[in-house]
């Protein structure tokens, strides 16, 4: 939708439209989404009198703007309600709690147990007579347990992980679940590994899938650092940072191969992912590029 406002504005200049022709071919779903909103357009000149006027005929004005993309998400709406459901993308939709991008939100549980949700985040909470299960949709959590004879587990897509008198910060991955032990050790199991769990001591961590777990290592400089709303870098990679800021802001944060391996230290509000962008370039030999508000390039200063 935003490629497609931006081009009812007017007309690219090279280097956007090359943009937006290596997005529309980066993946079929993105071929397809611009089918589908090309045919919801063309659609908008069979609408009544004004409302046609105001999104089709008019020239470009904050309301017009405004009309598009209302009418851009009905007419979507049908489509990605179909398409969330096969991707077993909804359920975050309609979780217990739920965090919105670039924002973090804490929850205290009726045991005397905290959760606090990362950027994105989504948690289903059942407790009953036997156990308490928290089940972490998508995003990051920061479990702080409350004291209880009850198990506590979180479940994840990859398996269990039991927490007990434990602080433990679990992150859902692209296929693999990262556990964090701050405090107190946790006992993790994949969903298809037989034999015991894993226990992994406090100021530990790791990552595992289904099947297998990656060798345990310590903590890092920036673990459970987003709690208290900071990003902490310690000779951090410029593209697994830019990575970890893109987490809290929309569209797209990109990071040139040609600085992706520099190495940044520092410790940086997330408030303010302007600032963090604009510091870069007085710390690093980088060129921060801003080609829409919501595409930005990070690149090699000439």
């Amino acid at each position: 939708m935003q490629w497609w406002l931006e081009l009812q504005e007017g007309a690219l200049d090279p280097r956007q439209q090359q943009a937006w022709q290596r997005w529309l071919h980066a993946d079929g779903e993105h071929r397809r989404a611009w089918e589908h909103i090309q045919k919801v357009n063309q659609q908008f000149a069979g609408l009544p009198g004004p409302l046609a006027q105001a999104t089709v005929g008019s020239p470009y004005s904050p309301g017009r703007r405004r009309a598009l993309k209302t009418l851009l998400l009905l007419g979507m709406a049908g489509a990605t309600t179909l398409a969330l459901r096969q991707q077993h993308w909804l359920p975050p939709l309609v979780a217990d709690y739920r965090s919105p991008l670039g924002q973090r939100r804490q929850l205290q549980l009726d045991d005397g147990s905290r959760i606090n949700l990362n950027t994105t985040s989504a948690v289903d909470v059942r407790f009953d007579a036997g156990l308490r299960l928290i089940h972490l949709l998508e995003g990051e959590i920061m479990l702080t347990a409350g004291a209880d004879a009850r198990p506590l587990r979180i479940s994840t897509d990859q398996g269990l992980v039991t927490a007990d008198r434990a602080q433990v910060n679990v992150r859902q991955l692209p296929g693999s679940t990262q556990v964090q032990a701050l405090r107190g050790t946790v006992a993790i199991q994949p969903t298809g590994l037989q034999g015991g769990p894993l226990r992994l001591a406090g100021g530990q961590q790791v990552e595992f899938d289904r099947q297998r777990f990656n060798a345990a290592r310590p903590l890092d400089a920036n673990s459970g650092a987003w709690v208290d709303g900071m990003l902490i870098a310690a000779h951090m990679r410029l593209g697994n940072f830019l990575a970890e800021v893109g987490r809290y802001r929309r569209g797209q944060l990109d990071c040139d191969t040609s600085v992706a391996n520099l190495l940044l230290s520092g410790s940086f509000p997330l408030g303010d992912t302007e600032k963090i962008l604009d510091s870069l370039e007085a710390a690093l030999p980088v060129k921060v590029r801003r080609f829409t508000r919501y595409w930005v390039t990070v690149q090699a200063r000439v």
